[in-house]
């Protein structure tokens, strides 16, 4: 099974992929709770601070770590961004930490992926759905979608 990724949304198409940084704009971002956080990273081109709302979908008390997939696979620019620039800040509820970013080997990606795939299979089907990868419950599409979807670990340096 071949899944293809979707490019990142562009103008006003982006609108609804950018709305959740407002909250944490608005000192609002402990609604998040442990469920998303707000990466501040460094443009690749620009060199200018760049920030995108990702789902986390897990993490490591000790020492202490964010997982988040990307959902438009390496098209994403912050996934790019952070592969060129790996030291990025990243708040989680109130907290604050910086942070370095490392693309996981596709084998713990996977692993990463299913236990997501355990813990929230609702909201696993409802993003799969919403960026239209072919999903059916099975190991082989998850597999499939885990080939795709690359994941990041934010490895927390200390706090900000």
């Amino acid at each position: 099974m071949t899944v293809h990724t979707p490019a990142p949304p562009r103008g006003l198409k982006a609108i609804p992929w950018r709305l959740p940084i407002w909250i944490y704009r608005l000192h609002l971002g402990f609604l998040l709770n442990e469920r998303f956080l707000l990466l501040e990273h460094t443009g690749r081109k620009s060199g200018k601070v760049r920030r995108a709302v990702l789902e986390i979908i897990g993490k490591d008390a000790e020492p202490r770590a964010y997982y988040v997939a990307s959902g438009f696979g390496e098209r994403s620019h912050w996934f790019r961004n952070v592969m060129h620039h790996p030291e990025v800040r990243i708040q989680v509820g109130r907290r604050r930490y910086r942070a370095y970013a490392e693309r996981l080997p596709e084998s713990e990606a996977l692993e990463r992926l299913r236990a997501y795939a355990q813990a929230h299979p609702t909201a696993l089907r409802e993003l799969v759905r919403l960026l239209h990868y072919p999903y059916d419950g099975s190991d082989e599409s998850l597999e499939a979608i885990g080939r795709a979807l690359p994941v990041v670990r934010f490895r927390v340096l200390e706090a900000a």
